[in-house]
């Protein structure tokens, strides 16, 4: 019995989603379900697809931004550099209604725009934030959705890793990525700082300025905590400034990231040999993760090329259900926020963007921008119950006063929120495409 390419495209997303569901690894629900698929389709010839798909994944040299990127988040939050900048941001906005809120999202960009993973915003406000801003009295609800939606951040702002994987799912250039997603990614971040004035001006009670101690403190004193910030933005700018101006290229931009991150934590006397085996543990764990997804993403990819998939929903979308292209993006949107539901954002993009990137180009929109719309849809998954990742993460980090009931009623203005900040990038696309353009056109 033979059967269509449609019927084998279900067959292979239900038995990897079947997969999943048993609680195996994603590399190995979806590495499985590709390798048995090529073998049954293809034959014993089929071993080649793997073989092909390892060598097309180590020559790909933007790759090396990985663990240099992750690698630079983890010596920076290890070596007690992040600890620093929070308790700058806390004097400096604490005097403001809903300050210590306002100064955890600026908090969480510049952990982003130094990690490229939204774990790493997490861990860092629920472990300093979180507890500092209980103790002054703030509504536990508002801050827990504050450090969750700050977090979720690092997947947009440069150097995203998710962008990175994108960028090799969907052939894409990386440099363009990560400026595609800057303006939208501090677009996101104001939009939380106005939810949050706002409503600390009608609610004062929900974010109560600091004491009068910390309030009368001396200019002295917090010129010098200006200090702490001091290392973030010149490493910042040493990775960030010196790629868009020309100077170095992507990869060199993540070693001059991982290497200043080194000097500024041996200048500060932290880095020890309890710091260096931490990064470096947490640094492979991340990236062999990362590689044995992408690798298995290749295979799946290869298959579903093989068979035609892509055309198959082609044809159903656009012939059989006669949908606008617009439609189609919308429906595309729908189903990551479904997915989202129950998978991470690695397993979601694995899944669809063999299917999803070569639709979107064929429908006549930009795959960067695409890239963009993707992963604020991923944001917003990331918070959406009843098994929304960053739900999790919070629920395994927060204090014990912080009840999951309290976890799901905080993300629901802030899923609003990004919901706004999604729709004004699909209206207005220069809202992400503005930036490449300038920096490319100029190159």
């Amino acid at each position: 019995m033979s059967l269509s390419y449609e019927a084998i495209a279900i067959l292979m997303f239900s038995s990897m989603l079947l997969m999943m569901l048993t609680g195996q690894r994603v590399f190995g629900a979806i590495g499985f379900v590709s390798a048995a698929a090529a073998l049954l389709l293809y034959g014993t010839g089929a071993i080649e697809m793997p073989f092909n798909a390892a060598f097309k994944l180590f020559n790909w040299y933007p790759l090396l931004t990985l663990p240099l990127f992750v690698y630079m988040g983890y010596i920076l939050s290890e070596s007690g550099i992040a600890d620093d900048l929070y308790r700058m941001f806390h004097v400096w906005f604490g005097n403001m209604p809903g300050g210590l809120a306002v100064g955890t999202i600026g908090l969480m960009v510049i952990i982003s725009a130094m990690n490229g993973l939204s774990v790493a915003g997490m861990a860092i406000g629920a472990s300093i934030a979180l507890p500092e801003m209980l103790k002054r009295g703030y509504d536990k609800v508002m801050i827990t959705g504050v450090v969750q939606a700050g977090s979720s951040l690092g997947i947009l702002v440069p150097p995203s890793v998710v962008l990175v994987l994108y960028g090799m799912i969907a052939r894409q250039p990386v440099g363009q990525l990560w400026l595609a997603g800057a303006l939208p990614g501090l677009m996101m971040a104001s939009l939380f700082v106005i939810y949050i004035v706002v409503r600390c001006k009608i609610n004062p009670a929900l974010g109560p300025t600091v004491s009068e101690e910390e309030r009368n403190m001396p200019f002295s004193e917090k010129l010098a905590l200006l200090k702490a910030g001091i290392i973030p933005f010149l490493i910042f700018f040493f990775m960030t400034g010196l790629f868009i101006m020309g100077v170095t290229s992507l990869v060199e931009s993540s070693a001059v990231g991982a290497t200043s991150a080194t000097i500024a934590a041996l200048a500060k006397r932290r880095l020890n040999k309890q710091v260096i085996e931490q990064t470096l543990r947490k640094t492979l764990g991340i990236s062999c993760m990362f590689l044995w997804v992408i690798l298995a993403a290749l295979c799946f990819g290869a298959v579903f090329d093989g068979i035609g998939a892509v055309r198959a929903i082609e044809t159903l979308f656009i012939t059989r259900w006669e949908l606008t292209p617009w439609e189609v993006l919308i429906m595309m949107q729908l189903s990551y926020i479904f997915m989202g539901m129950f998978l991470d954002d690695t397993a979601m993009l694995v899944i669809v963007a063999p299917l999803y990137v070569p639709l979107v180009i064929a429908l006549g929109f930009d795959p960067i921008w695409y890239g963009v719309l993707y992963t604020i849809t991923c944001q917003i998954a990331y918070m959406t119950p009843p098994f929304g990742y960053n739900l999790f993460l919070m629920r395994a980090m927060a204090p014990p006063e912080i009840t999951l009931v309290d976890i799901y009623r905080s993300i629901i203005p802030f899923v609003l929120v990004m919901t706004f900040g999604l729709i004004l990038v699909i209206i207005f696309p220069q809202i992400a495409l503005w930036l490449p353009d300038q920096i490319y056109l100029d190159r």
